[in-house]
């Protein structure tokens, strides 16, 4: 036999109408508008084939039917936000997997884990490295973070940080018989390529200059690079965002202000039903809060 159940978002909205004995009000604790509540408390009433309310002197009161009918409700609600906010305080806890490329693991999440770790213990971050970021939020994965223009959906997208590309390269290289001081100087040094020349070409002829880009290493990952960098091999074009640990540490300087803006920028991303459960709400703050932080340091170039 089939349970006989009323259209919930009615019972919702008279729940609340009744609490407050106001339509107004309900609807501004339901974001939702005076006429809204009334239609959904007027479907209950066609639903159930009785007056819940009724008017006198502008205001509004329970009918018999509708007393009785809040009194035995009222306490189911009060047991269902309990069983959430259990459930809620549950899911602080525990493991959380979180995928990314391994360039941004490498480079950014992992020598900042433990920070995240210290504030919060009862969380276990395990990281899952992918080449396709874009496709790694799978049912196995909590949070990911994603490089491109935000709109994916029904995820929820939050903004880490605008990119852009900057020169990168060893201090040595600005030291000795032949140090590299000028942006033409750049045609006496090798220039190490991530993925590809497309972005060294364009930062050439966006600064306007005449160095030949069609040689060099070619790297696959943004860390290899960036490591090559780091041994004096030649001048990388960093991501701004992945390079900012190897400036930092003084392993890496930036000798032209130049940079080259990316319309992509990094995001951290969860399924839009899932962005509130507390052990990815914890994340997803921490990680705001560091890019922030970092948004003050002008250590490295920026495009915000």
């Amino acid at each position: 036999m089939s349970r006989r159940l009323p259209p919930l978002n009615a019972v919702k909205a008279f729940e609340a109408a009744a609490r407050h004995l106001s339509f107004t009000r309900a609807a501004e604790e339901l974001f939702v508008t005076q006429a809204a509540v009334s239609h959904q408390i007027k479907a209950l009433e066609e639903f159930l084939g009785l007056k819940l309310f009724r008017r006198r002197n502008r205001s509004l009161l329970l009918t018999e039917e509708g007393q009785s009918y809040f009194l035995d409700i009222k306490d189911l609600f009060t047991q269902l936000a309990d069983a959430t906010e259990r459930l809620l305080a549950r899911s602080a806890t525990g493991s959380l997997t979180v995928s990314m490329t391994p360039s941004f693991a490498i480079q950014w999440l992992v020598p900042r884990l433990a920070r995240f770790s210290e504030q919060h213990p009862e969380v276990d971050v395990r990281i899952k490295a992918v080449d396709e970021d874009e496709a790694s939020l799978t049912d196995d994965v909590d949070v990911a973070i994603y490089f491109g223009r935000g709109n994916w959906a029904g995820l929820r997208a939050d903004k880490l940080r605008s990119e852009c590309l900057v020169p990168v390269c060893s201090p040595r290289l600005l030291q000795g018989d032949n140090p590299l001081r000028e942006i033409a100087d750049l045609a006496r040094f090798t220039l190490l390529h991530d993925m590809s020349r497309r972005d060294w070409k364009a930062w050439i002829k966006q600064v306007g200059a005449n160095v030949n880009v069609n040689s060099g290493p070619i790297f696959s990952h943004s860390s290899l690079v960036l490591q090559a960098a780091i041994h004096g091999q030649g001048v990388a074009l960093g991501s701004s965002v992945l390079a900012r640990p190897e400036v930092e540490a003084g392993r890496l300087v930036c000798p032209f202000g130049d940079v080259l803006k990316s319309k992509n920028a990094y995001y951290l991303v969860c399924h839009e039903n899932q962005a509130d459960l507390g052990k990815i709400e914890a994340f997803r703050e921490w990680m705001l809060q560091m890019f922030s932080d970092e948004a003050h340091s002008d250590l490295i170039p920026s495009a915000d």
